[in-house]
């Protein structure tokens, strides 16, 4: 099923002996548009402290009760590398945090921290003798959905609107389609657009840039309020002309 990221952050967080805080953010890779981590708020506990986790180390949702189930010690928790919350997410602290854990370094093959494990990924101490301290394998950044969420829809002719969530498949925690707010342009009217058919992601300028016309955008499924979306609103989605297929790097295929 998708989820919405808005209320996805702030479900109680509970480790197997309590509770931790609650769900602050979702970080993804803006190449893959996968969920690498869900970040904890647990300044009632560990003040001060950024503290990640995996989506594989999430049990089965509690969705009435907002709650996420960890399958984690409040111990394993607290012992985890540190990171203050003004840091970064830097890939070096991903590897001490990576091998803390145990878990497979996402960057360096399939699997990673997501919620999908292919037992192909070469084991954690294999992988550090891949890795050479100094250098940043060529790979997507980690971004805050939270961030992202009100940045501007750039189309290849115009602005079209502002992104106002995003929808989280919750077996395989991609980012499954942005809501797309177009109100200043189409009045009352949401569409869903897949992620993956962004060209780029301008943090700078706060602009998610496509290469589809306002046309092609504007023609999106609409977007329904009461009702959740699933997966198969990309059957709905109006086709790509062979020039908004052709984007260097990234994909604009629908997974």
């Amino acid at each position: 099923m998708l989820r919405s990221v808005n209320e996805i952050t702030n479900y109680v967080l509970e480790a197997i002996d309590g509770e931790i805080g609650r769900c602050n953010d979702l970080l993804f890779d803006d190449a893959e548009w996968i969920i690498r981590y869900m970040v904890a708020d647990t300044r009632k506990w560990l003040p001060g402290r950024k503290v990640l986790i995996a989506p594989k180390s999430l049990a089965q949702p509690d969705w009435f009760r907002k709650r996420f189930p960890i399958s984690l010690s409040q111990q394993q928790i607290e012992e985890s590398p540190p990171l203050k919350t003004d840091e970064p997410v830097s890939r070096r602290y991903e590897s001490r945090w990576t091998q803390y854990y145990g878990f497979p370094r996402y960057w360096l093959g399939p699997g990673g921290t997501g919620a999908i494990y292919s037992p192909m990924v070469p084991s954690a101490e294999a992988q550090d003798a891949q890795l050479e301290d100094n250098v940043e394998p060529a790979k997507g950044q980690l971004r805050s959905a939270k961030e992202v969420i009100g940045y501007h829809i750039h189309a290849s002719d115009g602005k079209i609107g502002h992104v106002e969530d995003f929808f989280v498949d919750d077996l395989a925690w991609r980012l499954n389609c942005i809501v797309v707010d177009t109100r200043k342009w189409l009045p009352g009217r949401k569409v869903l657009v897949p992620p993956q058919w962004a060209d780029t992601v301008s943090w700078s300028e706060r602009k998610v840039i496509f290469k589809l016309s306002k046309e092609k955008i504007k023609n999106s499924p609409e977007y329904d309020p009461a009702e959740l979306p699933n997966r198969h609103y990309q059957d709905l989605l109006p086709r790509q002309s062979q020039t908004d297929r052709q984007r260097p790097g990234r994909s604009c295929e629908i997974p």
